[in-house]
């Protein structure tokens, strides 16, 4: 329970703590960063972790001089791209074994099998369209890996989603981060930014749910 609580403060208040990351670390703090936002989308089992939220944050930090805007964007999608690559090549290798285990260790099934009716419904452009999605943007690459989505496709797909991922919500956070209003109410921001996040996955499953129940 204690560490839920932490993780839910770091992500509600993470502008302080990537404050504080910067403060300590100063440049060290983009590869910092690299490494969280390539195990969010490399490491098929840390879905949770921070992104949209976390690169807002970076945005607004850049905005005073704490960072690097353009750096910043370079080491994020450059982190995005790498992971994607590595996860689409540990699908691609060892995805359908689990896929078609009942139960897998540290790997949420249920998160897989969402983005598998994902990429059935979408096809390709899911790589970018996940981009956006918390959860499903950390399987999507695995689950095109499993499905042998040709790499050359795979990879134009994930370099327009990690270019325009964080060119996206770093400038969002770069222009709106500092605002009075929202640095006040900084933690109801993000809170807000992740249910915005959040919606698709949750409007594709209750349609998924009605379409399920409906006689056939």
């Amino acid at each position: 329970m204690d560490i839920l609580l932490q993780f839910i403060d770091i992500i509600l208040h993470i502008d302080r703590y990537l404050g504080g990351i910067i403060q300590d670390f100063g440049v060290w703090s983009y590869i910092i960063l690299f490494v969280v936002i390539f195990c969010e989308t490399g490491l098929v089992v840390t879905p949770l972790l921070p992104g949209d939220s976390l690169l807002f944050a970076a945005g607004a930090l850049a905005a005073i001089g704490a960072l690097d805007p353009l750096l910043l964007i370079l080491t994020i999608s450059s982190a995005a791209l790498l992971g994607d690559t590595a996860n689409y090549w540990l699908g691609y290798f060892v995805g359908p074994k689990i896929f078609h285990k009942e139960k897998v260790r540290f790997l949420n099934k249920e998160y897989l099998n969402r983005t598998h009716q994902f990429y059935e419904k979408h096809g390709g452009k899911t790589v970018i369209i996940a981009r956006f999605i918390p959860i499903i943007r950390t399987f999507a690459p695995f689950v095109a890996g499993i499905g042998r989505m040709p790499y050359w496709r795979f990879i134009t797909f994930s370099f327009i989603a990690a270019v325009s991922w964080p060119v996206i919500f770093v400038t969002a956070g770069f222009y709106f981060g500092n605002l009075p209003v929202v640095k006040k109410y900084f933690s109801l921001a993000i809170v807000g930014i992740i249910l915005v996040s959040v919606i698709p996955i949750m409007v594709e499953m209750v349609r998924m749910r009605l379409a399920a129940k409906k006689p056939r």
